[in-house]
């Protein structure tokens, strides 16, 4: 599945609820690569070009 969109976020924890389309509220990381998607609505979430995995938490 092609993901629905992508996002960029400065931090390596997202949360998602759906959006539009609506799912309940799930907290996903970022892996080692920098990115995740989402398994209820398929968003894929990337970590902004620069910000450093861990850094500043």
């Amino acid at each position: 599945m092609d993901p629905v969109e992508t996002i960029t976020v400065e931090d390596t924890t997202v949360g998602c609820d759906g959006g539009t389309l609506g799912h309940p509220l799930v907290y996903l990381n970022l892996g080692p690569g920098g990115e995740v998607d989402c398994p209820y609505c398929g968003r894929r979430y990337v970590l902004a070009e620069g910000v450093q995995p861990g850094g500043g938490h």
